[in-house]
């Protein structure tokens, strides 16, 4: 599912190169009888390298180009001379990309780091010159060995966006809205609901020159681990982030219902997912009076024992700098 250029799953095709040949060249100069052999190896055919790149956070680059072909490895030649390596092929990917065997959907490898570079389809070795198999039995061999094919395969590329803080709630609980408010990051934000078609990355400034990265990822909605709504195509950037910040409006009916919901999906996508540290927001508190907010936490505490809501207003401002410390107190304990 993407939303201008923002992609985050693609399937390529990839083909690493072919080994050279081998050289049964055999040697012939004046004034030198017998020469022998003296054909050279094969080159190594080429990889297909997949990168890390701190500056991408998207795939759009595999959007319209699909296939991806490396170069075969040069013949060997006279004077046990080495072909050439064939030319490697590096794809650059943003961190946090998982690439997979399409067809057995085995993970081959996940990149995280900047400049991590691991192969998805590896050249074919170059075959061995007749130099190698001469003997006191066969001086002159004429055969050599031909070059090992190089891979052929189907793989995905699956981003899982690395941040601290995921933000996680229904369709116009004002995840977008705190965002743009907590960072300089601009999303779109209107009345309605699947507003958010595609994750938004900010980051926050916190005291002393500190900052954490926070992603508000599409709505979920009740099902959404069964492939119901949008947010099921974005649940996987969920399992890249340290905290989980549940995001319920105060005008809900029931906060406590629409906060077990929301768990509920995280734990049938990913059951991993109920490790994570979690906090319980409560936006649009500014039509709360300080009254109702101490009654409504009273009654969360005993609904959800061990969680401590914290009530917030991307409007009026309210509980901001709470929420702050809160974050960074779970990012660093």
């Amino acid at each position: 599912m993407t939303e201008g250029n923002f992609v985050d799953y693609v399937k390529i095709h990839v083909s690493s190169g072919n080994g050279g040949a081998g050289s049964t060249h055999l040697r012939r100069e004046k004034f030198v009888a017998k020469g022998g052999p003296d054909g050279g190896d094969g080159g190594r055919g080429g990889h297909v390298i997949v990168r890390g790149n701190k500056g991408l956070w998207t795939l759009l680059n595999f959007k319209f180009k699909r296939h991806f072909d490396a170069g075969h490895g040069g013949h060997g030649g006279k004077q046990r001379s080495t072909g050439a390596d064939g030319n490697d092929v590096i794809l650059e990917v943003p961190l946090g990309t998982v690439v997979r065997d399409s067809d057995s959907g085995e993970i081959l490898f996940e990149i995280t780091e900047d400049g991590q570079q691991e192969i998805s389809a590896r050249g074919g070795l170059g075959g061995r010159g007749n130099w190698h198999f001469k003997s006191s039995t066969n001086q002159t061999p004429r055969y050599a060995q031909p070059g090992i094919p190089g891979e052929e395969k189907n793989i995905t590329l699956e981003l899982k966006l690395l941040a601290d803080v995921g933000l996680v709630g229904f369709p116009n609980a004002g995840k977008s809205t705190l965002l743009s408010v907590l960072t300089s990051a601009k999303p779109k934000i209107a009345n309605y609901e699947f507003t958010t078609l595609k994750p938004n990355l900010g980051i926050v400034k916190y005291r002393d020159f500190r900052s954490f990265v926070i992603a508000d990822i599409p709505g979920i909605i009740e099902g959404a681990a069964e492939g119901k709504g949008l947010g099921h195509y974005f649940l996987r950037h969920i399992e890249r982030n340290s905290v989980l910040l549940f995001m319920v409006p105060a005008d809900s009916k029931d906060v406590s219902k629409e906060y077990h919901i929301l768990l509920n999906e995280l734990r049938k996508y990913n059951p991993e997912l109920m490790d994570k540290d979690r906090m319980l927001a409560i936006s649009k508190s500014d039509m709360l009076d300080e009254e109702l907010m101490a009654e409504m936490e009273t009654v969360l505490q005993e609904e959800l024992p061990g969680v401590t809501p914290v009530f917030i207003s991307s409007v009026s401002g309210l509980g901001m700098a709470r929420l702050k410390d809160r974050l960074w107190e779970l990012l660093n304990p």
